[in-house]
This record gives structure tokens, sequence and C-alpha cells, in this order.
């Protein structure tokens, strides 16, 4: 068989001996249930979703502030109900003094591509301030179905 004679799978299968015993998602051994079980609620430390967020609006137990990190143009175009627009770089000591510090605080930006709310985060961090992303944004929102509002 020459070089132009091979497929693409037999590539694959050439290159990875094991192929046809286990699947492409389990060529790495899964995490034993308690080192997944830290490994993820570790993770929800640091993130929550679209979903939570708006459950929490809806039911009426909103125990957070809810920060929109872009731009007041972006904001004004269109924003989660219920958020507060704080841009990024004006997240300060001094802006934040009008919130007790044990105040916790859910950031988000515009989507996926965008990490002003991880900026966001580090900083009210390095405040001591409690702090979670909204995963996904302001695309994620959209994408749940969720609506926004416009000044």
């Amino acid at each position: 068989m020459s070089v132009i004679d091979i497929t693409q799978s037999e590539l694959v299968e050439a290159a990875n001996p094991v192929f046809k015993e286990v699947s492409r998602v389990r060529e790495v051994t899964p995490a034993l249930s308690p080192t997944a079980f830290e490994h993820f609620t570790k993770r929800l430390t640091f993130e929550t979703d679209c979903a939570d967020v708006y459950s929490s609006f809806a039911s009426d137990r909103v125990d957070f502030v809810l920060v929109d990190v872009r731009g007041r143009q972006g904001y004004s175009k269109g924003h989660v109900s219920g958020a507060i627009n704080i841009p990024l770089l004006t997240i300060t000591e001094d802006r934040m003094k009008e919130y007790v510090q044990e105040t916790v605080f859910v950031v988000y930006c515009a989507g996926p591509h965008c990490n002003g709310a991880n900026k966001a985060a580090i900083r009210l961090a390095q405040m001591g301030r409690p702090v979670k992303e909204m995963i996904g944004g302001i695309i994620g929102w959209v994408d749940e179905g969720f609506t926004l509002v416009q000044e």
C-alpha cells in the first residue's frame, strides 16, 4: 500500500495502537470519584452559570451582586436584568467601599471570547472580596434563551 492509499482513520489507528481497545474519550483514564468530586467542587467555588443566576433572580433568592464589567456602551445596549455596571477599569477599593466586605460578587463580560470577567475577579479577589464568574457572559445568557434589558 502506498502512502496515498492510507486513509485518515488508518493513520490514527497506526499512531495509536490502543485505538481499537478504547475510545478517544478514555485514552486518559477518568479520575477516581473522590478526585473528580474535589475537582468539580473546587471549580464551582469559582464559577456559576447563567441558569443558576437566572434561577436566583426568578426565585427572589439573590444573595450576591451581579456585575457587568463591560464598558458603559455595551451595558447600555443590553445587560442582564438586575446587574449593575462597574466597568473593569473602575473596580477599585474606593469604588467598592459601598459594599460590605462579605458581599459576594458575580462578574460577567461579553462571553467566552472575553477575559474581562476573569480580570475583574482577580481585582476583587485582591481586595479580599468573595467573587465568582458567570461563565458564558452575555453570549451564554442569550444562548440560554434569557432576555436582556436596555437602558
